[in-house]
């Protein structure tokens, strides 16, 4: 097999490529997907194919050989079917908003689309249930239930474009995660197809359970790696009843911390949390955000419930700010100021991107009271490096969004330098490498640096067992595995 074709506006990273499915075995799928799913369900020609190569990753994009547009389960199951039978690799992919790398299919191979698989099959109010499937936009189930008076906690800031079927595979989770929990919490069940072409239903719709193993919360998270969802079905609750927004502005994003620590220890529970520091103020200013001149770093907070605890919450958030060296605390007077707030949070990512001709976004986590230590650390590994940071996230959970920004191809190993001392920085502090991206491929080689050799064996035994070809998403978690027709 050669070397997978790449283009060439990838990242300034460069990552050696994996082995690719050799042409005589794509072009036999070509031909075999083409008469059991029909012409306009199979992209074959490169110009096609170029929308499925990359993510929002800093992953070098690599062309699939071949794509199929799923409507249904049955599509998917012939799609595996064939790709087992051939042993080609298959990227499961949604809305490709994802940024670890999950979606881009690094060994060539099949991407299997379930963008056309949009439907919002049910939703039960008595039950407080919603059965959707994988291709739904998230933005769409928030208001679709919202309307019925319940509410769909999950709510990552690429709400607007992500999908159902990814969140489920990142096991996404957002700003309200610091109340409400992630998108593991809300999965009663799923169906899915695996490898081999299998249909399978995993879970229950009552609210409790417990036969047999939690397979629901194994495959929530599991980066497209041991099946393929085709319908969920999600939990959800009452809508809260009243919410009120606030805006934090500090001088210092050290401030800011004091302001989490001094809320947390309160035993506030906010629904958000959110943290921003110089850098991102910059950037929201450029936006054309007015704000305060004295104001070097943001605090949002969200508390929610009924109109007496949510009265009570703001005040005492308010004044804990105020404790903490706040230079002023506004509330936002209705839906349309809290949505321009929380709009321009959401485009943040996309903003700051446009600071340096690359950056890379990591999503560590550390217990909560370790959160100001790392926020000094990652200043200090900047001076070390010599590389630009900046820092957002939700403070509530200590989930930090630690961007690495460069112009520079030659400062890549700086880049890479820096990377490895946070992730280091971060396990000392009894951290994690990822809250909410996934491993894919961007921490697949430091895997090792959290988990040991023998609970990554356990995790590769269990991908076997539901993958025994390997041809799920090879190259993503684990470190350099490639598929079965390696």
């Amino acid at each position: 097999m050669g070397d997978a074709r790449r283009i060439d506006e990838g990242s300034a990273l460069r990552r050696v490529p994996f082995p690719r499915v050799g042409a005589a075995a794509a072009n036999r799928v070509k031909l075999e997907l083409s008469r059991a799913l029909g012409d306009s369900k199979v992209l074959v020609d490169d110009d096609a194919l170029l929308q499925f190569a990359g993510d929002e990753s800093e992953q070098e994009p690599v062309l699939p050989d071949v794509a199929v547009l799923a409507t249904s389960a049955e599509d998917i199951a012939v799609t595996l079917r064939i790709a087992t039978a051939h042993a080609v690799p298959v990227t499961p992919r949604a809305a490709g908003s994802g940024k670890s790398g999950g979606a881009v299919p690094v060994c060539g191979g099949i991407v299997l689309s379930v963008l056309g698989m949009t439907g919002l099959e049910e939703i039960d109010r008595n039950e407080q249930l919603a059965v959707v499937g994988p291709g739904t936009i998230l933005a769409d189930l928030h208001a679709a239930v919202e309307l019925e008076g319940l509410f769909y906690p999950p709510d990552p800031n690429s709400l607007k474009i992500c999908t159902i079927g990814g969140n489920i595979a990142e096991n996404a989770g957002g700003p309200r995660a610091f109340k409400y929990g992630v998108t593991r919490d809300y999965v009663l069940g799923l169906e899915v197809v695996t490898a081999d072409g299998t249909p399978m239903s995993v879970g229950r719709r009552t609210k409790k359970g417990v036969t047999g193993y939690d397979l629901t919360s194994l495959l929530v998270g599991s980066e497209g790696t041991l099946a393929v969802t085709t319908r969920a079905t999600l939990r959800l609750i009452p809508k809260p009843i009243e919410l009120v927004t606030l805006l934090g502005l500090f001088a210092s994003v050290e401030d800011t911390m004091r302001a989490v620590e001094a809320i947390v220890r309160a035993g506030l529970v906010p629904r958000c949390l959110e943290v921003l520091d110089e850098t991102c103020v910059i950037a929201i200013r450029a936006e054309g955000v007015p704000m305060d001149a004295r104001a070097a770093a943001l605090l949002i907070v969200e508390v929610d419930g009924d109109a007496v605890s949510v009265e009570r919450q703001m005040e005492e958030v308010g004044q804990r700010a105020m404790d903490a060296g706040a230079v002023e605390v506004l509330v936002a007077q209705n839906s349309a100021q809290r949505e321009r707030l929380w709009e321009a949070r959401r485009q943040l990512s996309y903003v700051t991107k446009r600071m340096a001709r690359w950056k890379i976004s990591e999503d560590v986590v550390v217990p909560r009271m370790q959160l100001a230590a790392l926020v000094r650390e990652v200043g200090a590994l900047s001076e070390r490096t010599g590389v630009k940071t900046l820092s957002y996230g939700h403070a509530g959970d200590g989930n930090l969004h630690v961007n690495f920004l460069w112009d520079d191809p030659d400062d890549a190993p700086k880049v890479e330098r820096a990377l490895g001392e946070l992730f280091r920085a971060v396990l000392a502090m009894r951290g994690t490498l990822t809250g909410e991206h996934g491993v894919g491929t961007s921490k697949a080689g430091y895997l090792h640096l959290e988990q040991s050799e023998s609970v990554i064996a356990l995790q590769e035994r269990i991908k076997t067992a539901f993958d025994p070809k390997g041809i799920l998403n090879p190259g993503k978690i684990f470190p350099r595995r490639g598929h079965g027709s390696c």
